[in-house]
């Protein structure tokens, strides 16, 4: 993800490196930071960093996802190169988490060949089943994630690459 504080056009690598129940730590440029959040019924929450205490509240717009922490506004947008990954044959080379929730499935492993529509991983928000499918053909990289895993917003479960070249197109309908 890419931070970016309210009226500055500075973006900073952040990546959440842990998540397991309250406690996160995450690394934004070089700085690793823990902190521990604790939700509340509106929606934001407290987060406590070194013994200091900080109201958070979130919201999403678009791509990006606007934070308040106290007095400061930030905005999280994801570190993509779209262009480069459909260049390369492929509708994303990596499929991410939509929200922040728990891994209940995973459906395929490394090196497994995949088709456009086909289910990945199951992730659960909010006592809400949602699965994520390969937006096209694709071998399966590397699977990140494990069944039972809490992951945040943004976190990449499944890397892909494209698949074996056949004819350089999508394959045609197969016969029943």
């Amino acid at each position: 993800m890419k931070l970016t504080r309210a009226g500055d056009s500075h973006e900073i690598d952040a990546e959440v490196i842990l998540r397991d129940g309250s406690t996160i730590r995450v690394r934004i440029g070089d700085r690793e930071l823990a902190a521990e959040f604790r939700p509340n019924a509106d929606g934001g929450g407290v987060l406590a960093i070194d013994g200091r205490r900080y109201p958070v509240f979130g919201a999403r717009r678009k791509e990006s996802i606007l934070v308040s922490v106290g007095p400061a506004c930030f905005e999280f947008k994801p570190a993509e190169a779209a262009a480069r990954r459909r260049a390369r044959g492929l509708a994303a080379a990596e499929i991410t988490a939509p929200m922040p929730g728990k891994v209940l499935k995973v459906l395929v492993r490394d090196d497994d060949l995949v088709e456009a529509g086909q289910p990945l991983v199951v992730i659960e928000a909010m006592k809400m089943e949602t699965t994520l499918a390969a937006e096209s053909a694709a071998l399966v990289k590397h699977v990140r994630v494990e069944e039972g895993q809490t992951v945040d917003h943004g976190a990449v479960l499944i890397e892909l690459s494209p698949p074996p070249a056949s004819s350089g197109r999508e394959s045609a309908p197969r016969a029943e």
